[in-house]
């Protein structure tokens, strides 16, 4: 029986490289790995060896005839991905075994080559990824910064606490952590108690994997209104974040509207109609668990300015939450458009996913009395406005509709914030680079999302960080950065001391 790659697919490729018959794809070397929402198992192809669920970090891959009944959805997706896709062309692996051959290193370090000292700022993903590529493939020793108290970064503080499978993956990072090579310093800030020129100063090459923290902002009018809020705040509410307030999110009102239908719109909605009961024992923060045990809210309402077509979340976060039980989901069809373009949707599409999804055109002026809480999908509707005096009432839209709220979330994407002493790009929100190198800072790199922009998903940044640890590592060779002696307690002390 063939296994199947399932919804927490994190796409960092580590179940490609155990398969023994090459029937996980798309491979990173081929055109559309980094676009498709998923891996994929071939299920004519899959000798039923398990290597693949062994090596993958989130418990995402299982046997077909093992699925639980809201997996079961994926052995079609699997094969579905197989099932238009051309045979094997002439001089290629035949009949679809890896062609092995002699071992290729695509790191070529001298063997007389003076191990480096490396500092990694960030303990997220990106980071973690650089890490682990600088641990195993070279003889670095690695400083690893972190401004929180505890490490994890977006694995941490920005996967949902009812997504146990995909924040499984920090285990993987952990483990580097007591590496005889690493030290840890976190609650360390950069610009507040160590300066970027310190820390060059202390290491032969720094590494920023510091991520996209702020929230877009829209420019809406009202937008600054109490009960006006950026999704980022609401995540780390939930996940406990320490710079975030247990009382930050007011739960008081019937009706949440989320501006945006991305992955992060639908775990805010997720939680926010969830059982209370069905968070215990994840790690959800204990004093958000308690909020929502006496939370009013009934019904979220995700805006979406274009079509089902064009829906921002991907398929299988839309599949798990259309089979949850007790919470209902709808789509309002205010346009007609609307029906018409998921009636017409070609089959394995987002839009087709929402055949099955109940339909009505929602009667705003009713309160959200129903039997279960609800999650409401509005497409072809945009924000003109949020509507309010001292508190946020409503939020108006296209077609002069005005949707009455009490709390308006923004969940339309992530931007990075300014390093002391460092390069930004205020249009792109990222650091001027080149294949990871920082503009005119010599030793100097950066990885993820401050990197490339909040795109792609964890696994995207085991690519990323290979890039860059590759430029780091080709500067030393050809001489550009240099192996000193540091005394290791510098650092250590410029931090005690601020």
């Amino acid at each position: 029986m063939a296994f199947a790659i399932t919804q927490t697919c994190c796409n960092d490729a580590t179940c490609v490289s155990v398969c023994p018959v090459n029937c996980i794809h798309p491979t990173p070397d081929e055109p559309d790995f980094g676009t498709t929402e998923m891996l994929y198992v071939d299920p004519k192809s899959c000798i039923d060896c398990g290597a693949c669920a062994d090596a993958c970090p989130v418990d995402a891959i299982f046997p077909v005839d093992s699925l639980t009944e809201s997996l079961k959805p994926y052995a079609g997706i699997n094969a579905a991905f197989y099932a238009d896709r051309a045979p094997a062309a002439a001089g290629d692996p035949a009949p679809n075994f890896h062609a092995w051959g002699p071992p290729v290193f695509d790191r070529d370090i001298p063997s007389d080559f003076a191990p480096l000292d490396v500092a990694v700022v960030g303990t997220g993903p990106a980071g973690m990824y650089a890490v682990e590529d600088l641990l195993l493939h070279t003889g670095s020793r690695v400083t690893l910064i972190d401004r929180l108290p505890v490490a994890g970064g977006l694995v941490r503080y920005g996967v949902a606490p009812d997504h146990p499978s995909t924040k499984k993956i920090g285990e993987t990072f952990a483990r580097f952590h007591n590496h005889p090579r690493l030290r840890m310093r976190l609650g360390v800030e950069i610009g507040r108690d160590v300066t970027v020129d310190e820390l060059a100063a202390q290491h032969d090459a720094v590494i920023y994997a510091v991520g996209a923290s702020s929230a877009r902002s829209l420019g809406l009018p009202g937008e600054d209104l109490p009960g006006s809020m950026a999704a980022t705040e609401v995540v780390a509410w939930y996940n406990g974040h320490p710079d975030t307030p247990a009382d930050a999110i007011d739960l008081s009102a019937e009706r949440v509207v989320v501006i945006g239908n991305g992955n992060v719109a639908l775990d805010v909605a997720r939680i926010l109609t969830a059982d209370p009961a069905t968070l215990e024992g994840t790690t959800i923060a204990p004093e958000a668990l308690a909020r929502l045990r006496s939370s009013k809210v009934r019904e979220v309402v995700l805006l979406a300015r274009r079509g089902p077509d064009a829906a921002a979340y991907t398929g299988p976060e839309l599949l798990a939450l259309a089979q949850r039980k007790n919470v209902d989901l709808v789509v309002d069809t205010h346009d007609p458009e609307i029906a018409r373009a998921i009636d017409t949707a070609a089959e394995g599409s987002k839009a087709a996913l929402l055949r099955d999804v109940a339909r009505e055109t929602v009667d705003w002026s009713v309160p959200p009395r129903h039997e279960n809480r609800r999650i409401v999908l509005r497409f072809h509707s945009a924000p003109l406005e949020i509507l309010g005096d001292a508190q946020v009432r409503g939020l108006r839209v296209t077609g002069d509709v005005s949707i009455p709220a009490g709390q308006v979330i923004r969940a339309v994407g992530y931007r990075g914030t300014p390093v002391p002493g460092l390069p930004f790009d205020e249009e792109t929100g990222t650091i001027p680079h080149t294949g990871g190198r920082v503009e005119g800072r010599p030793g100097t790199y950066v990885v993820g999302w401050i990197k490339r922009g909040p795109s792609g998903g964890i696994g995207a940044n085991r690519a990323c960080a290979h890039e860059t640890v590759g430029s780091l590592l080709d500067d030393a060779v050809a001489g550009e950065i240099t192996a000193t002696p540091r005394r290791s307690s510098v650092l250590g002390k410029l931090t005690r001391r601020r």
